[in-house]
């Protein structure tokens, strides 16, 4: 058996690496958000480019493709959103599908990479 200060010393050092791993545990930031920078919202900003750019085909009424009509649906999608917005125009993926509407601009896009980046404020 082992000595009893043996034991104790033991304990002591395993709940100080336990300790020291839970403080060096981080949550991975992807990056910061500048406090400088206007807030993006999904009502405000990207809701008339996703009226404009995804109807009829991604809107109700005419829309048979998966619905990006709300908040919660472009905020569940919306890394699939900017993979396919960014897809070269020839690219079978890309969207707006086959030119059925205008292409978004460079400023469209990064505008839905803020709203990412920020944290998807509705």
């Amino acid at each position: 058996m082992m000595p009893t200060l043996l034991k104790h010393a033991l304990i002591v050092v395993s709940i100080g690496l336990l300790l020291l791993q839970c403080k060096s545990a981080k949550t991975p930031v992807t990056e910061a958000v500048n406090p400088d920078e206007p807030v993006v919202s999904y009502e405000k900003d990207l809701k008339p480019i996703m009226v404009r750019s995804c109807t009829p085909c991604h809107f109700p009424d005419k829309g048979r493709k998966e619905m990006l009509d709300t908040y919660a649906a472009t905020k569940q999608h919306i890394k699939a959103i900017i993979a396919r917005v960014e897809l070269a125009p020839d690219d079978v993926k890309y969207m707006p599908f086959k030119s059925k509407r205008e292409a978004l601009t460079q400023e469209e896009i990064e505008l839905f990479k803020t709203w990412l980046r920020q944290g998807m404020a509705e």
